[in-house]
């Protein structure tokens, strides 16, 4: 008897938690869980700033996140707001709430969305967290808030790469912008990199786990090419152009850069969001533009 009843109160608590969720008009399940800011909901013309978090079911991992990161922002607009995503129901929130919501992965292939593959596959499901941060009135006051925001990451990542470089025992020079810089070898003083120069580049870029993502120092491939660099075009990450200027025709180094001079929130491949880079450099040659 005392088995059943445990069933049952079971049972009743599990279909209380699904059914506080609602279901929106494109079919996403979601739940709203208000918080004790602003009463006023969200209304045209608004900016709003939102952690954003989704992480896949079955595996329990975070695809991607914002938390301990710059948060997204956007603009309130009653003829964009979306389906089957969390924007669809955002007219509903105010400043302070947090949606949970639910993705099918069937239903965002069949949207053209998602691809089925190693990450992705057809019954999974999608969970998405979005926790409203802030609410603007007008762009220039999102402009002022996203700087201090970015000010922020650059500062802590900075700091990441301190800590780095105090804990392997590398003493380097730290540029006004952030960046930290290496000089194993000189070079030719008399042909430094600047502004009016070209930087024909041999690189290994790679993490501060020691995961390279990227060379063209191939020891064994004759046909190996060094990258040219326009100083100043702005063709490479600017942790180059920063870094660069430090180095002369024919000098060895590494450069140390903060994530936000880098590839910023851009995850591709072994590179996470948000991810301070080395770059070990040989120059191999400093000509005129």
């Amino acid at each position: 008897m005392l088995k059943s009843t445990l069933k049952l109160v079971a049972a009743l608590v599990l279909f209380a938690s699904c059914n506080s969720y609602e279901k929106a008009p494109s079919g996403m399940m979601y739940k709203i869980t208000h918080g004790s800011g602003n009463p006023q909901k969200l209304a045209q013309g608004q900016y709003v700033k939102i952690n954003l978090e989704y992480k896949l079911k079955s595996k329990d991992t975070i695809l991607s996140t914002t938390n301990g990161q710059i948060p997204v922002y956007f603009p309130v607009d009653t003829a964009r707001l979306g389906k089957y995503t969390f924007t669809e129901i955002i007219l509903l929130c105010k400043k302070g709430d947090k949606i949970d919501f639910s993705l099918s992965v069937d239903t965002l292939v069949k949207m053209g969305v998602l691809q089925l593959n190693d990450v992705f596959k057809t019954k999974d499901i999608i969970i998405g967290k979005a926790e409203i941060l802030d609410v603007f009135a007008d762009v220039k006051l999102v402009d002022a808030d996203y700087k201090k925001e970015t000010e922020g990451e650059k500062t802590k990542e900075i700091e990441a790469i301190k800590t780095y470089l105090a804990k392997n025992k590398i003493t380097a020079v730290q540029s006004p912008e952030g960046v930290f810089v290496v000089v194993k070898t000189p070079g030719d003083n008399t042909n430094k990199i600047d502004t009016t120069k070209v930087a024909s580049v041999f690189y290994k870029g790679y993490t501060f786990k020691g995961d390279v993502f990227d060379t063209n120092i191939k020891p064994n491939d004759p046909t190996a090419k060094p990258y040219d660099v326009k100083i100043g075009a702005g063709g490479v990450i600017p942790g180059w152009e920063i870094g660069l200027k430090y180095f002369s025709k024919g000098g060895k180094g590494t450069i140390y850069i903060p994530a936000m001079l880098a590839y910023g929130n851009q995850a591709n491949g072994v590179i996470k969001a948000y991810e301070n880079l080395a770059f070990d450099i040989e120059i191999q040659d400093v000509t005129n533009k």
